[in-house]
């Protein structure tokens, strides 16, 4: 789940944004340097029956507010730094055939891996090592077979399936083929 799907869940079940959050926390002190993450974790399951993963959704939205601001593009950058260098043409390449499947294709990057996106939807995410990058697919009730492995243990959870590329070349139509029929899934 994005962190957009996180807090459209909070406000559809509290009425409250982000926004409202930060006012409430700031009257009971809960912004400061000292508070630690915890607190504002109890304070959001008590007054408003939030689960750890949602409470924490809107913590990370606070500590946010506090950090500079950084572009899509910097943030895609940062995935591509050091050994993983020679692999950003490649993800480019990736991108642009991806973005071909429709105008609500998109990226969001976190700090471990790159989502793509259908309307704010994960079909797919990309992690970038030094020597290949990994493309998880959401491609529930298809089977393992060949290059589509099974993402299996503590890869990713947020996948069914995994390709793992080494060469360029092995970016083809059959693995385009794997990520439009997830991209058209969602």
């Amino acid at each position: 789940m994005t962190l957009q799907a996180y807090l459209d869940n909070i406000e559809a079940k509290t009425g409250k944004t982000p926004d409202d959050f930060r006012a409430l926390a700031e009257e009971k002190g809960l912004l400061g340097p000292e508070v630690k993450a915890g607190q504002i974790v109890a304070w959001l399951k008590e007054d408003f029956g939030l689960g750890h993963g949602h409470a924490m959704a809107i913590v990370h939205v606070f500590k946010a507010a506090n950090e500079p601001k950084t572009s899509l593009e910097e943030q895609v950058a940062k995935h591509f730094t050091g050994g993983r260098v020679g692999w950003r043409k490649v993800y480019d390449e990736l991108f642009s055939e991806v973005s071909k499947f429709g105008p609500d294709v998109a990226v969001s990057p976190t700090n471990t891996y790159l989502s793509l996106l259908r309307s704010r939807k994960k079909f797919a995410v990309v992690s970038v090592t030094s020597d290949r990058l990994d493309i998880g697919i959401k491609l529930k009730g298809i089977k393992p077979a060949d290059r589509l492995k099974a993402a299996e243990g503590s890869w990713n959870n947020m996948v069914t399936h995994r390709v793992q590329i080494s060469d360029p070349k092995q970016i083809d139509k059959e693995v385009l083929a794997w990520l439009k029929q997830a991209y058209e899934a969602v």
